[in-house]
């Protein structure tokens, strides 16, 4: 826009020695930006600069220059600026830029990245068969990196606008009876199949059970405290810290049918030290998934009681599918399950160890009802 005596009060244009125009324009930061293209015309300059000088005042001012960074660059800096991170989605992270963002728009410039490009680059996933689980897995990654470039006016909107795209719809998980639950205890063996039993009916994740340690089973209160968690890289690495919610730190109550096979088992196998782990390796070493499928036989043993193809968190999705026909409330469901998610931590971190009890005591009666107590 020019002032009353001829100047303009925003950006500036120049003749070049071609004898075209460019435009110089403040950025929102105050640093000046040179225009990519030039005008055969001063008007069209002029006309040119009073459109960025628009697009700056409506905020829909992206930068030309960090525009032309590529894909494959920006989401590797995307994750390594984000510190609070935990080391396993780093790596999930990483795995799938690697695999399916980077072979196929790793050297795409952001600004010529848009929805259509975006939809092809599924449909070419999913074409050379990429899973449905990891094509929406690699579109929900890209969908957070391209937001936060937008958001940082690198581009002018999420190209990401493909609807259910970042969706999963896995098979539904089987649930065993009780009575198959205790088979399977029965048929890993003796050093597990306490494991087994309390992944089942405390509904804890293998990180969580695995990393348990003598002081957090507090048998005369019938109750497990989930402090820790093992995490397991692709590396081999294994890290212990925190769970990865603030809703994942519970104490469950237990129920009281499966306590004379804890204690038992803390008899057998456990040192007696109150930080000693829990569940160990047969040399008395830490627990891997896979050392633990080795001494399991857990093809075989779920393969004989029906359930080839079990997974074992498919356990705890037994033991939530049994809490929550006791008729618990969902709030009190969710903080027996430590649900993981933000919003369930913010919504249900506050039931009571009373109402914990009171699931406990109905996963006991169906244990009760469906085989006989451990003596």
């Amino acid at each position: 826009m020019a002032s009353k005596d001829g100047r303009r009060r925003f950006g500036s244009i120049r003749k070049l020695p071609s004898g075209r125009f460019q435009i110089r324009y403040p950025g929102p930061d105050g640093q000046m930006r040179t225009g990519d293209t030039t005008y055969e015309q001063k008007r069209e300059a002029d006309k040119a600069l009073s459109l960025m000088e628009a697009k700056l005042t409506t905020g829909n001012w992206t930068d030309p220059q960090r525009a032309k960074v590529k894909l494959g660059d920006y989401a590797s800096k995307w994750i390594a600026e984000r510190t609070s991170l935990r080391p396993r989605t780093i790596e999930i992270y990483m795995g799938l830029l690697r695999r399916y963002v980077v072979p196929y728009l790793g050297n795409v410039p952001l600004s010529k990245i848009d929805t259509a490009m975006v939809r092809e680059w599924r449909a070419t996933l999913a074409g050379k068969g990429v899973g449905p689980s990891e094509v929406a897995k690699s579109y929900r990654f890209l969908r957070a990196v391209l937001m936060t470039a937008a958001d940082d006016q690198i581009i002018p909107r999420n190209p990401c606008r493909i609807r259910g795209a970042g969706e999963e719809k896995p098979d539904e998980r089987p649930v065993l009876t009780v009575a198959k639950v205790f088979q399977l205890a029965d048929l890993v063996g003796e050093r597990l199949r306490a494991l087994i039993l309390l992944a089942t009916f405390a509904s804890l994740r293998w990180g969580e059970v695995a990393a348990l340690r003598r002081m957090d089973l507090d048998l005369n209160a019938g109750a497990v405290s989930v402090r820790q968690q093992h995490v397991e890289l692709d590396t081999g690495e294994l890290l212990a810290g925190p769970p990865k919610s603030r809703a994942g730190v519970r104490t469950v109550a237990i129920p009281s049918a499966i306590v004379p096979a804890l204690r038992d088992h803390l008899d057998k196998f456990t040192d007696s030290e109150d930080d000693a782990l829990i569940f160990t390796g047969a040399r008395g070493g830490i627990l891997r998934r896979s050392n633990f499928r080795r001494a399991a036989k857990w093809d075989e043993n779920t393969r004989k009681i029906g359930f080839s193809g079990l997974h074992f968190h498919d356990l705890r999705h037994t033991g939530n599918t049994i809490a929550a026909g006791s008729g618990a409330t969902l709030r009190d469901l969710m903080e027996r399950m430590g649900h993981d998610s933000v919003r369930a931590a913010l919504i249900y971190q506050h039931s009571t160890a009373e109402a914990d009890r009171k699931i406990a005591n109905a996963m006991d009666d169906t244990i009760t009802q469906a085989r006989p107590r451990d003596g």
